[in-house]
């Protein structure tokens, strides 16, 4: 009987799990503080943006506004991720 660790490993297809230095542990955490403070200033920004087009009743300006910040912000995301692969494959 395979264990739950095991079962996991077969669903995302790897046979290990990385373990990662202090050191990558600690850039990995900068990262992810870093690209917390992006995805917060684009949408302070961004929802600024929005409720200024909810005032002026621009449907079309806040659904394309809204679009954007979901955009923005998953690909702030994947990039937090390219760059966290990059930092686990180091060593």
């Amino acid at each position: 009987m395979k264990s739950a660790y095991e079962k996991a490993l077969e669903r995302f297809g790897k046979t290990q799990i990385i373990k990662l230095t202090d050191e990558q542990k600690e850039k990995i955490a900068e990262l992810e503080s870093l690209y917390k403070a992006k995805i917060a200033e684009r949408e302070l920004l961004l929802k600024t943006e929005i409720n200024k087009a909810i005032a002026e009743n621009d449907y079309t300006a806040y659904q394309q506004l809204e679009v954007q910040l979901i955009s923005e912000k998953q690909k702030l995301k994947e990039e937090l991720e390219t760059e966290k692969d990059k930092i686990r494959n180091q060593y």
